[in-house]
């Protein structure tokens, strides 16, 4: 736990002559007033950001993780339909966070965000329960003797789908303004603080982590064996008492608040830019503009070095006399050179979000085939208890769980020892460990797909979609903890590499782009199995994607995704090798006006 002074009274009493209390990132509180470090923010203000988050991934994974089986079961569609709605849905929910890290960073600041979308979530979920526990709002039940399932109406697929993405609105303005907001109880300027941050991402994911494990091994099976509404309320309850115990701590809170819009700030400096396209570049030492130290003390923002990257754009920070000539409203002409850096850092960490997207792709492998392909499994354990196949997704947040203590607290101190580095190993390199290990989930996913289809044929069941396969369920366990390995490494690398090298003022905005991996791999791996599932069952063909999975081919599926994915990995190493992280050089604007 950090060491905190205790000097200050009230987070309101603070004045430069107590600056050495201050914390002088940008923090306020909600006024905009400074507040004291002893009594806000820290591990206090984060614990309760987390156990937020776990409540939430408990309610949002309490539907991801058994939806495929909900869409085929008691929707009655098909595999391959089933596979690409829950792709779109979880798309649309990891994309919407860019709309919600816009309005936050832009107008309603990130607690001004969450409390709005939380609502919305909050509705959706009671929405999604009532369509899920009321007979109305579903098809009946297959009749088996005519082996028939009745279609779900139009009024019943809408409501249910409106549910759904009601959820999905309330996702994204949540998701990434919760986590900005729990890594902005740290104070970048200070060097404990700095390290306690880096140290709360892998909280942060063993806080997400928790929450799966539930949502697998709790509401999963209450879903399926005792009611289906049920497995939904519970997340809603869980999730209005996390949200009130939140709202409760709002004095313990440290608050970025909203500034200009960044797509405003882009705009300006690429038009400031254009404007001086037949102007010189100056030197680096040349290169601070006039405008550059006020706006600074002004906005207590961190002064970012020039950078010989995007030199293009240096051009918009090149004093010129017709600079001044609007003297209202936002000056269009002249930017500073910290602005024009922040701009860099969005376009450049442009490549490396393309080069990792195949690591979303395969992520969006475990709430779907991988749940079918433990549903036709040996499911028992003991003689009678049968856990259900969305457990799966239980098991790669238990192996997270276990290996994110190892990694922050063994595997940190002893590469820092080595390396000097203190993350231990950089974020990118972090992230390449992890993208090579959803490859070999991939690998191990295949042969282990190929193994169960040669125990169908064995014992006489492929053609039988309802027969249970007598192979045990254990066997998906190595493709589960490759996965637990990759998202230990990628999955908290991402969310603290788009944290970090963001601009101070678009980091809700940086989590929302980590998000967006996710959200536009499920999108393309849905758009992967429609041409596969097109090609595969052309003429006379077996499609990969059969609905009896005992006859289709997904083990082929697998090997597909493997080899996108060593590309993408070649891809991204020659990317990383060559990026350069960001420089920042901070000044205490209270020392020097008080020097």
């Amino acid at each position: 736990m950090e060491k905190q002074s205790s000097s200050c009274k009230s987070p309101l009493l603070v004045t430069p002559s107590n600056n050495h209390n201050v914390v002088e990132s940008g923090s306020t509180d909600l006024k905009g007033k400074p507040v004291c470090r002893a009594l806000t923010g820290g591990w206090t203000a984060s614990l309760l950001i987390i156990g937020v988050e776990i409540a939430e991934r408990l309610a949002y994974h309490g539907i991801n993780s058994n939806l495929v089986t909900y869409l085929t079961n008691i929707m009655h569609e098909s595999t391959a339909t089933a596979a690409k709605n829950v792709n779109v849905w979880s798309g649309a929910a990891t994309m919407l966070p860019l709309l919600g890290a816009f309005v936050a960073d832009s107008y309603l600041g990130r607690y001004g965000t969450i409390l709005v979308s939380s609502l919305v979530y909050l509705l959706g979920l009671c929405s999604l329960t009532l369509a899920t526990s009321i007979t109305f709002f579903r098809p009946p039940t297959c009749h088996s003797t005519l082996y028939s399932c009745p279609k779900a109406s139009v009024f019943q697929v809408g409501f249910f789908f409106f549910s759904l993405y009601l959820v999905a609105l309330g996702q994204g303005g949540h998701k990434p303004c919760l986590e900005a907001f729990g890594a902005d109880q740290f104070d970048d300027r200070d060097p404990e603080e700095r390290k306690y941050k880096a140290s709360f991402f892998n909280w942060w994911y063993f806080g997400i982590c928790s929450g799966i494990v539930f949502s697998a091994f709790g509401l999963s099976y209450i879903q399926e064996n005792v009611g289906w509404g049920l497995g939904f309320g519970i997340p809603t309850v869980t999730m209005a008492m996390a949200l009130s115990v939140f709202f409760w701590g709002t004095k313990l809170y440290r608050h970025k608040l909203p500034r200009a819009s960044p797509l405003t700030q882009i705009i300006k400096v690429f038009i400031a830019a254009i404007h001086k396209w037949n102007v010189s570049l100056p030197s680096k030492e040349e290169q601070i503009s006039a405008v550059e130290e006020e706006t600074l003390k002004v906005e207590e923002r961190l002064q970012l070095l020039p950078t010989k990257q995007l030199r293009f754009l240096d051009k918009a920070a090149v004093t010129i006399s017709s600079d001044y000539e609007h003297k209202t409203g936002i000056n269009w002409r002249l930017c500073t050179v910290t602005e024009v850096e922040e701009v860099k850092l969005v376009l450049r960490l442009f490549p490396i979000w393309v080069a990792c997207l195949m690591y979303g792709v395969i992520f969006a492998q475990s709430p779907t085939f991988f749940i079918k392909q433990g549903s036709t499994m040996d499911r028992k354990i003991g003689s009678s208890f049968e856990i259900p196949a969305a457990s799966l997704q239980g098991f790669i947040a238990l192996s997270i769980m276990v290996l994110i203590p190892v990694y922050d607290r063994i595997f940190v101190p002893l590469a820092r020892h080595i390396t000097g580095n203190e993350r231990g190993i950089t974020l990118l390199q972090r992230i390449g460990v992890g993208i090579f290990s959803s490859l070999l989930a991939m690998v191990a996913a295949a042969l282990i797909e190929m193994k169960r289809l040669q125990a169908a044929k064995d014992y006489g069941v492929a053609d039988k979609p309802n027969e249970t396969i007598p192979l045990s369920i254990i066997w998906l366990l190595p493709q589960c903890i490759l996965f637990g390995i990759s998202d230990v490494f990628a999955q908290v690398g991402l969310q603290e590499y788009f944290y970090d090298q963001m601009p101070d003022t678009m980091r809700s905005l940086g989590i929302a782009l980590y998000l967006s991996i996710l959200g536009v791999g499920s999108f393309l791996s849905s758009i992967l199995i429609s041409i596969v599932e097109d090609i595969t069952s052309r003429g006379k063909g077996q499609s990969w994607f059969a609905d009896n999975i005992n006859e289709a081919h997904v083990d082929y599926f697998y090997w597909l995704l493997a080899a996108l994915s060593a590309l993408f990995l070649c891809i991204y190493m020659s990317l990383a090798g060559c990026f350069i992280y960001k420089e920042k050089e901070c000044k205490d604007f209270y020392d020097e006006e008080t020097s």
